[in-house]
């Protein structure tokens, strides 16, 4: 009796570079994780497009942090106290009309 026997498919190698496919980021997640934290975001790509980027979590927290309130932003802004600064209404934008 012959008896068969199928090999699992095997799962794709890890790329040399930062961009991974969706099948090989999920088989080595690991190792993107690991590399998103020694060497920088890694991209995966679903139907060759990029689709999204794993980050190391102090990366994330850094690119995230908010520095001041929209407060500050005005209030530092090279238009305060311009006077001559002229804003013309939008033709294509109803005017108010409550009354």
């Amino acid at each position: 009796m012959t008896s068969v026997t199928s090999n699992p498919p095997k799962a794709p190698e890890p790329p040399e570079s930062d961009t991974w496919t969706l099948a090989g980021a999920k088989a080595h997640f690991s190792e993107v994780v690991e590399r998103a934290r020694g060497h920088g975001p890694q991209t995966i790509t679903r139907y060759g497009q990029p689709a999204a980027v794993v980050v190391a979590s102090d990366e994330w927290a850094r690119k995230t942090r908010r520095i001041g309130t929209l407060a500050d932003f005005f209030a530092a802004s090279p238009l305060r106290g311009a006077d001559d600064l002229a804003i013309e209404p939008r033709a294509d934008f109803p005017p108010d009309t409550a009354e």
